[in-house]
């Protein structure tokens, strides 16, 4: 079975369902949300944005909502675009997930000066530079390292002290990333593994595939592949079965998204973690509207992650 072209095609059909905004009135004296996601591409912020429309349409008398995304996880010029925009349409809060944890600053700092509200998600901005910049921005959104380590530990438990592993990290320069590869790197440390490359991914399928089929020629022991979003897991899981090795390499991941699971049904990815998705946009839009209301100073909130396994 050919799995990479089948799940690269719903990859495409996810991004070309962008979601669409919900209309805003001026008049109407509700706050406006305006949520900011990474690549519609990913399964992960196609489910982010449902969950969010979701609960807009149970609270429509509190709040009006915006979701935008981009179309790949590198658009950066794109994303501090969306920013930009959302400021001239006058919302009251911007709730982002920010596909770069420095690069998007300066563009939040000038909405903040404007007067809107920053709640970030997700991926958590750099916190030298909001200093820096003089940017206060609550972060909403799980401990990724902890999580990553956790999904580790699992996959731990199926290899020896040794063994050769590998990591396909995410950006680079997205905190999310740096996190999630540091718990993975816990994890096989603490087991006595053999990490023998990292590479990036970032954070997309296609890509991936590309990777993980080069470390498994390069390395041809490698018993694992740590993949940092589930979207790389399903690109090193194609890769896997093109080099035969199936039922030699083991592959965790990170998200849980629904593309995933029958991988995790059959064996083909051992674990991953549910950072619950459907939910994320939900815990930064409540945690903006409090503030806009209360009008308190925001504060970082810590968000459940689960390991997911067959």
């Amino acid at each position: 079975m050919k799995l990479f072209p089948a799940i690269l095609f719903s990859a495409f059909a996810l991004a070309s369902c962008k979601p669409e905004s919900t209309p805003t009135q001026a008049t109407s004296g509700k706050p406006k949300v305006a949520l900011v996601m990474k690549s519609l591409a990913n399964e992960f912020f196609q489910t982010m944005a449902e969950g969010a429309k979701k609960h807009q349409a149970a609270h429509s008398d509190d709040y009006e909502l915006i979701v935008n995304g981009i179309k790949n996880e590198t658009d950066l010029a794109e994303q501090v675009g969306l920013v930009e925009q959302m400021v001239v349409q006058g919302v009251q809060a911007i709730v982002i997930a920010p596909a770069d944890s420095k690069a998007l600053i300066p563009a939040l700092k000038r909405a903040q000066t404007g007067g809107v509200l920053v709640v970030n998600i997700d991926n958590k901005l750099d916190a030298d530079a909001l200093k820096q910049a003089g940017l206060t921005a609550a972060f909403v959104g799980p401990d990724n390292r902890a999580g990553a380590k956790a999904v580790g530990e699992v996959l731990a438990k199926k290899l020896k002290a040794g063994d050769e592993v590998a990591i396909l990290e995410g950006v680079t320069t997205a905190f999310n990333s740096q996190q999630r590869r540091a718990g993975f790197e816990d994890a096989m440390n603490a087991a006595g593994m053999k990490i023998v490359s990292v590479q990036s991914g970032q954070w997309e399928m296609e890509k991936a595939n590309g990777v993980a089929a080069g470390i498994l020629a390069a390395n041809p022991n490698v018993k694992a592949l740590l993949c940092a979003n589930d979207n790389m897991a399903l690109g090193a899981a194609a890769a896997v079965q093109a080099a035969g090795k199936a039922s030699q390499v083991q592959i965790v991941g990170f998200d849980n998204i629904a593309a995933l699971k029958p991988l995790l049904a059959d064996g083909r990815v051992l674990a991953t973690a549910d950072q619950h998705g459907d939910q994320l946009a939900v815990f930064g839009i409540e945690a903006a509207l409090k503030v806009l209301k209360d009008k308190t100073t925001p504060a970082d909130q810590q968000t459940p992650v689960d390991v997911v396994s067959k």
